[in-house]
């Protein structure tokens, strides 16, 4: 336990804490749940009332000629996260969980959603709603062949599904002899009316020169460059995703929750660059930025958003061929492009090209790692002095994190939600808490938190777990083995070329080797001031070859449910592998600085060199921070830094004293200041 190196005093304080605020499971009674089975049916106090929105929509249905109306919960763009009007299913539902779909039919209305919102669904949603726990296609189109008749008509809007996900309805459908119908009016947003949240307006800005790694005219001319490589020699690449647009034209703005983006598309051809936004969200220095105040090839015509699929239409007159990534193109303007002329990747040269850093971006995104781990190393800090006081919950905990993120150089808001959970509640992969529904953190129970944070210069992500107490043994080799598979990939050495699905089996061997595994994915891609959950890097199916350039996050986990959760995450640049024999080979370098736990760490599970790993990156990590932690007088953080990042030896660990703690700070202090 970290604070056992002061003195008595604070096992006796920590006793009294654990006695008197030692967390309880929260009992979910029959109150806190929808229960639909009784007359009157029994409804939460948090359950909303969707009988008015139901009646409305269901006049529009039947207005279109349609027998049942899909509602997705995504954006025009295929986003990770939605702005506040694109919120539909929410706002129809009563059900704000981030993932789930929902079905209208004249006589029922569905909601799919997977088991972490299962819950919230039951407190949320009045008794208008079934809710459905398979999550698939096959699902959904399955209950809507058995609710409207033969020949029925489905409508959606094709905005909202990708062209993957509308082949994959479609063809269900027919199948059952029914019809997806493409409808470009929102009928939800018609029921919605002036309800609905409005759409962003903040100004849409230009990075400063210090924050980008190429001019967005080099960009430009970059991916022309590939257009006219390209074998099938297509005239225009069209770009749907927001981080694209915001990618080549260095801009950013504040649409879209925890994401530096705005609502855009962009059409570029061999002559001719168009970017759909809302004009006067641009300032005149912007416009100037743009150079769009003239028409030749070099310029940026801003067109309205919501002309997008009218220009893309008009421009297919010509002969030309349009270049898309289908992931994130969606129906609506994929519905609009003779198939001759198209071609399809699963991502645009954008998307691959941005995911493959310069040189300068990798030296902003690592340089925004280091100020990150400083507000992480003042927060675990901060926790091992409070949690034994029994003041601090994950929600407050969370709070205080973001506080001091929002003090590093160049903070732009957190990069999601942050991951706050202590307990029974880690072994929920992807639990937040809130105001209303949270645990105290105890020195007796595991506790995880995964977040990140926006800077100028790049986007973080980092989770740690730990433990202030005296974890069980199974607990130590959970996280030990856990440990292990993140040393196991991070220091893997593999050809270039390589996909990361072939090699992700690597941060599982360990917890396989035991039986143990987790249920999430092994990593994925970062940006610079972007997405945090960058596609399309990472060790999934669906995501390209690794190359020299690329950061991923390596986050292998284990949760054992009811109990406690275990996720070590850490994020990585790819480079290239310094091998015996002449070759192309890569590897990762690590670029997060927070030491792990070492009172979860069983010394005698790790191998040689696994332990020669971990020991080198904590001296990494001491030479990185230290100096760091020095310059901004943060002699407490630095203390702990030192204690945190001793060698271990095959030995079981052992917690440094105070004396010998301030000995070595004092000792690397003046090697630093020397």
């Amino acid at each position: 336990m970290a604070l056992a190196q002061w003195s008595c005093c604070p096992w006796l304080i920590l006793l009294w804490a654990y006695a008197w605020s030692h967390p309880k499971p929260i009992n979910l009674g029959r109150e806190d749940v929808r229960d639909c089975s009784t007359n009157p049916p029994h409804l939460p106090v948090t359950a909303v009332n969707t009988t008015a929105q139901l009646t409305a929509l269901r006049q529009q249905i039947q207005a279109w000629n349609l027998s049942a109306y899909i509602i997705p919960d995504t954006d025009a763009h295929m986003s990770e996260y939605i702005g506040r009007h694109d919120e539909r299913r929410a706002w129809m539902t009563g059900f704000t969980g981030t993932a789930g779909i929902a079905v209208v039919t004249m006589g029922k209305a569905a909601v799919w959603t997977d088991s972490r919102y299962w819950t919230q669904a039951e407190r949320q949603m009045d008794c208008n709603w079934e809710l459905h726990k398979e999550v698939s296609a096959n699902s959904l189109t399955t209950w809507i062949a058995a609710e409207i008749p033969t020949g029925g008509r489905v409508g959606v809007d094709p905005f909202l599904f990708s062209v993957a996900t509308w082949d994959v309805y479609d063809l269900a459908l027919q199948k059952a002899n029914r019809q997806l119908v493409s409808i470009t009016t929102n009928l939800v947003d018609l029921v919605w009316g002036s309800e609905r949240p409005p759409v962003p307006s903040q100004p849409i800005y230009a990075l400063q020169e210090a924050f980008i790694g190429s001019t967005w005219q080099e960009k430009v001319s970059d991916i022309r460059s590939q257009m006219q490589k390209h074998s099938m020699a297509p005239t225009a690449v069209l770009l749907s995703a927001l981080d694209e647009t915001a990618w080549l034209f260095n801009l950013r703005s504040s649409d879209i929750p925890f994401n530096p983006f705005f609502y855009s598309y962009t059409l570029l051809t061999n002559t001719s660059i168009r970017l759909f936004a809302n004009k006067s969200r641009f300032s005149p220095e912007t416009l100037q930025y743009l150079n769009s105040n003239c028409t030749d090839s070099t310029c940026v015509q801003i067109e309205d958003y919501n002309q997008v699929r009218a220009s893309v239409q008009a421009y297919t007159i010509g002969n030309v061929k349009i270049w898309i990534g289908t992931q994130y193109t969606t129906h609506g303007l994929y519905e609009v492009i003779p198939k001759e002329k198209l071609l399809t990747d699963n991502y645009s040269p954008v998307m691959v090209t941005k995911a493959m850093k310069n040189s300068k971006e990798q030296t902003l995104l690592k340089s925004s790692h280091v100020r990150d781990a400083v507000a992480v190393i003042r927060y675990l800090v901060w926790l091992e002095k409070n949690v034994p006081k029994g003041t601090v919950d994950e929600f407050s905990g969370a709070q205080i994190l973001d506080k001091f993120r929002g003090e590093e150089e160049f903070s732009s808001g957190p990069s999601f939600q942050t991951i706050s959970a202590s307990g029974l509640n880690a072994a929920l992969a992807h639990y937040s808490p809130t105001q209303e529904l949270h645990r105290k953190l105890s020195s007796d129970e595991m506790y995880l938190v995964d977040s990140g944070g926006q800077y100028w210069d790049g986007t973080t992500d980092i989770t740690r777990t730990v433990h202030w107490g005296s974890p069980s043994t199974f607990q130590k080799e959970a996280y030990t083995r856990v440990l292990m598979g993140n040393i196991d990939l991070s220091r893997l050495v593999f050809p270039a070329a390589t996909s990361g699905r072939v090699v992700e089996a690597f941060a599982r061997k360990a917890l396989w080797n035991v039986g143990l595994n987790y249920g999430h994915g092994t990593g994925h891609g970062i940006g610079n001031f972007l997405c945090v959950h960058e596609w399309p890097v990472g060790f999934q199916y669906d995501n390209i070859p690794m190359a020299k350039g690329m950061f991923t996050s390596i986050e292998p986990g284990y949760y054992h449910d009811g109990e406690f959760g275990i996720r070590l995450e850490d994020v990585a640049l790819v480079v290239e592998a310094k091998t015996k024999y002449p070759g192309s080979y890569l590897t990762f370098e690590v670029v997060s600085f927070v030491p792990y736990d070492r009172n979860l760490i069983d010394v005698s599970l790790l191998s040689p060199d696994q332990l020669q790993y971990l020991n080198h990156y904590h001296q990494t990590v001491r030479e990185k921070m230290g100096p760091e932690l020095q310059r901004r007088q943060l002699f407490e953080e630095l203390a702990w830094l030192q204690q945190h990042t001793e060698p271990l030896s095959a030995r079981a660990p052992r917690t440094a004293s105070l004396v010998s703690v301030l000995v070595a700070s004092t000792l690397a202090i003046l090697s630093w200041n020397s």
